[in-house]
């Protein structure tokens, strides 16, 4: 089930859109000046139209933008499930996305995420935050990870991390379970990345209940949340996450595992849900 790759010779093959070019460059080293030539990753922007009204747009890589903006609504909680999408057209050229849904009356005059630049998220204030979690139900799932397994993920999340390796401008996002990692995404954005492999999964209706979520960055308390409405158990990083992440996951029931470095790893929230094997 794992996704196809995406890069072949620098080009996105679902979109035929560039996702690095090679750039002429100035190397400095100990004293010695070169001139080299550097791999750097795209940006684009994306206009996204929920129902016709234009909603919002998102700054990210050229690589699964319906999965991107399906995530992404499921995310802000604007839709639940594959059959709430009716539709939808993306003109990847011109940078616009189009999707309708099965609620076209869903209100989003106080959405507050009109231009979302690729480094970051929604970049609200506490309230709004508590607002997302007031509307959230704890994942429902006593699914369980073997430790040697979480060192085995990451090692092959970072072993697939293509993009990263030619530019080292993506973060990478990853859905997993026992047998490894069904789905990968990299993007500029780590909150986009996230955004993509939930798409992904709810555009192919795959259980996410006995899944993790693998991530190479910072575990964000926005993140946290897209995981809460994805109904992942696990998430796994090999980056540190932040104290609202935690207490949001200890409220969730969110299993947080940071610092995934070799054979050291952080339990940091429901170590119930790890067995040491």
């Amino acid at each position: 089930m794992g996704l196809v790759k995406f890069i072949w010779e620098g080009v996105n093959d679902m979109t035929g859109l560039p996702i690095y070019i090679e750039r002429k460059i100035l190397n400095y080293n100990r004293e010695i000046i070169e001139d080299r030539t550097a791999n750097v990753v795209t940006e684009k922007a994306l206009t996204v139209f929920l129902n016709h009204n234009e909603l919002s747009t998102i700054i990210c890589s050229p690589i699964g933008l319906k999965e991107l903006i399906v995530g992404f609504l499921l995310s802000e909680g604007l839709i639940g499930q594959r059959s709430d999408i009716k539709d939808i057209r993306c003109d990847e050229d011109e940078g616009l996305l189009w999707i309708e849904t099965t609620h076209p009356e869903i209100r989003t005059d106080s959405f507050l995420r009109r231009h979302i630049a690729s480094c970051c998220g929604k970049g609200r204030a506490g309230l709004y935050f508590i607002n997302d979690a007031r509307q959230l139900q704890p994942v429902l799932s006593d699914w369980q990870l073997g430790v040697k397994k979480i060192v085995s993920l990451m090692s092959e999340l970072e072993d697939r991390s293509d993009l990263f390796r030619l530019t080292g401008g993506v973060h990478s996002a990853s859905l997993a379970d026992e047998s490894g990692i069904l789905v990968r995404y990299e993007d500029i954005g780590r909150h986009n990345a996230v955004d993509k492999v939930l798409g992904y999964s709810l555009l192919n209706e795959i259980p996410s209940s006995n899944k993790c979520l693998l991530l190479s960055g910072r575990i964000a308390s926005e993140i946290l949340i897209k995981a809460v409405r994805g109904n992942i158990p696990i998430i796994l990083s090999r980056a540190a996450p932040t104290d609202l992440t935690l207490e949001l996951a200890e409220e969730f029931n969110v299993c947080v595992v940071g610092f995934i470095r070799g054979e050291k790893l952080n339990i940091y929230t429901h170590p119930e849900k790890i067995i040491f094997d």
